[in-house]
């Protein structure tokens, strides 16, 4: 195929789900509040339950909570900043990387962390579906997993709408299922309440520091969760005077505020694993981390065993369901986009669901899931690096040094292909927290390793971009096209051109001039997904001499 044919192919093929594109106006055709409970119903995973109930388990309550409680609070610090680009700038989490410190092919180190990211939590998710059937049928293991991969693959495939009807239908069902029989249980039996309380697991009843950072760092390996929010809230509306009440709600709901949601769900997790150590069998030990004994513990107090098994599977495969056909999308959007950027070709993007799958699919038959408190403390340290320092050159490069450019570019040919800024960040910050985790920097400091992952990035971020003045976000300031970038209210301008590779229209925030002349020595314009699939450089303008972002050039492109 041409790679005039393989740009239109691409073009066509992600019309439902843009995976490497700006999500246009044409498509956002949802209201904020639609698009906010949609991007809700992504988050009834059931690894909620058995992290708060692994690291309670290990800590004790109290220590647990309170770790619980720490993780949200930087959660929404760095997310906060990042969902709002997202939500106003329609974009992706790694086209918002690219302009945010790592460039055009940098970006692409963040995205393959992500794509591991769906790839674990699908796994562990599909791990609990299959203890769920094998409790219920006697189904073994490996046939459990492999229902549970191959289950998602009709919804995934048909992209965000089929995921909006999805989550539409089951979110009601999930919460009564979930939350019922709980508040029955806490106004019923007032000696739970205590019994979980005073709860110390293994550890010596004693509040520590250290076992609430721990606690924390398990949590904190959810923060990806928050690129997955981002692939929905992505497709929010323009946020105009008449509907800012609605835009900001949602926003912050869907958005940073996930892990109110999360964090609530990990503190149940805490619950049920201790109400099922003490009411149910208390030679559970740290099975109890598995959230069909829970459910199936919790029911089977209020109805007959049967029953409460019944429900206890239905409830996990509708969350199962519903959470991996996220882990599913997303990771195919990560690893397309990858893909696409290294070879110069789209090979579609059911090819990169399957990928998904495959290596989920493998991750269960390693019985990753006994491993989770490991490995999740182990994935947060590169987790938070990454987080922190995309937050960080939004928040401080863009918004207080005014280094980086206030628009998250994207676009091939305006960007370098590497930035420093973003590497070094996230490269020192990995190494020194990954080394500390190890224990290779001290015994005391090894509770610690995350939080020196997010203090390195925070401190590293700015550091860089002072360092190398700018030099390395923007290769051109101008992108050839005498119009507006956004509108009277500062959203992306929904103006049309059309792309003389594809022949398809684009909307402005996807366009760019093409240095190719039309046959009369006319002006062209260039879709970012034509360039993104172009092997040579024949389209793209020559670069300009840049520099750090004037204040004056700044106003007015978008808040």
């Amino acid at each position: 195929m041409s790679r005039t044919g393989n740009a239109r192919a691409a073009a066509e093929d992600s019309l439902e789900d843009y995976a490497f594109r700006y999500v246009p106006r044409t498509f956002r055709r949802w209201s904020a509040a639609s698009v906010g409970a949609t991007a809700l119903g992504s988050i009834a995973f059931l690894a909620d339950f058995s992290i708060g109930a692994s690291v309670g388990i290990d800590h004790g309550t109290i220590n647990a909570v309170l770790g619980i409680l720490f993780a949200p609070v930087i959660i929404i610090i760095v997310g906060v900043p990042v969902a709002y680009y997202a939500a106003r700038y329609n974009l992706d989490l790694d086209l918002i990387a690219r302009g945010s410190g790592f460039g055009y092919y940098g970006s692409i180190i963040t995205t393959v962390v992500f794509a591991g990211f769906t790839c674990i939590f699908f796994a562990l998710e599909g791990a609990i579906m299959a203890q769920g059937l094998q409790v219920a049928t006697g189904m073994p293991p490996w046939l459990g997993y492999l229902i549970s991969t191959v289950v998602v693959i009709p919804i995934v495939i048909y992209g965000m709408r089929a995921l909006e009807r999805l989550h539409f239908w089951t979110t009601p069902m999930w919460l009564a299922l979930a939350l019922l029989p709980l508040l029955w249980i806490l106004v019923s039996d007032p000696e739970s309440v205590r019994a979980f309380t005073s709860f110390s697991g293994n550890s010596d009843g004693s509040i520590g520091f250290g076992a609430v950072v721990s606690s924390a760092a398990v949590c904190f390996a959810l923060t990806p969760q928050l690129a997955e929010q981002i692939d929905y809230i992505r497709a929010m509306p323009p946020r105009t005077p008449a509907n800012a009440r609605s835009w900001w709600t949602s926003f912050a709901l869907a958005g940073p505020g996930w892990v109110i949601f999360s964090g609530t769900k990990q503190v149940i997790g805490v619950f049920l694993a201790v109400y099922v150590l003490v009411k149910v069998d208390a030679t559970l030990g740290h099975n109890a981390t598995e959230p069909v004994k829970q459910f199936v513990g919790m029911y089977q107090t209020l109805f007959p065993d049967w029953l409460a098994i019944v429900l206890a599977l239905l409830l996990i495969v509708v969350a199962q369901v519903k959470i991996n056909v996220t882990n599913a999308y997303s990771g195919s959007l990560a690893w397309s986009n990858v893909f696409t950027r290294v070879t110069k070709h789209y090979p579609g993007r059911t090819i990169f669901v399957l990928l998904n799958l495959v290596i989920a699919y493998g991750l269960m038959m390693l019985d990753v899931f006994t491993l989770i408190s490991f490995v999740l403390s182990l994935y947060a340290n590169v987790v938070m690096a990454w987080l922190v320092t995309i937050a960080t050159d939004i928040a401080i490069n863009k918004w207080v040094l005014r280094i980086s450019p206030r628009f998250p570019e994207f676009r091939r040919g305006m960007l370098h292909d590497w930035n420093p800024v973003g590497l070094v960040s996230v490269g020192l910050a990995s190494v020194l927290s990954l080394l500390a985790f190890a224990g290779l920097l001290g015994t005391a400091v090894k509770p610690f390793s995350v939080l020196i992952a997010i203090g390195v990035a925070f401190v590293a971020t700015p550091v860089m971009a002072l360092a190398t003045r700018g030099r390395y976000y923007l290769r051109r300031r101008s992108d050839g096209i005498d119009s507006p970038l956004f509108d009277e209210h500062g959203n992306p301008s929904g103006e049309r051109f059309r792309c003389h590779v594809t022949g398809y229209m684009f909307e402005r925030p996807d366009m760019l001039a093409s240095a190719q002349r039309g046959s009369h020595g006319q002006l062209q314009y260039v879709s970012s997904l034509a360039l993104t699939l172009d092997n040579s450089d024949r389209y793209v303008l020559p670069p300009e001499v840049t520099g750090p972002p004037h204040r004056a050039t700044d106003r007015g492109r978008g808040t």
